[in-house]
């Protein structure tokens, strides 16, 4: 269950990812009624994404050669972008 919270909130993070990877505001979203904040930086070719859930657990992802890592409240995270893209089947784990 946690892995797919988390997959669902990265499909989220990573269709906002290209459009505000030159900026650097702080952006939000709702999600199964969790209020997510974040803003994204680049670093040469990663992006990265970083900030925090309403329940206040903080999360930062980098998205490097079509993978994501990081932490997300203060559990390490580690998947393909593919499969955290909308309508992606995912085997149980």
């Amino acid at each position: 269950m946690r892995m797919s919270s988390i997959l669902i909130t990265a499909a989220a993070l990573l269709t906002a990812v290209p459009a505000l990877a030159e900026s650097a505001p702080e952006q939000s979203f709702e999600r199964d009624g969790m209020t997510y904040t974040y803003k994204v930086a680049t670093s040469g070719s990663r992006t990265i994404v970083s900030g925090r859930r309403s329940d206040g657990k903080r999360f930062a992802l980098t998205i490097a050669n079509g993978k994501v890592s990081g932490t997300s409240g203060g559990m390490p995270v580690a998947f393909r972008v593919v499969e955290a893209r909308p309508g992606a089947q995912i085997a149980a784990r």
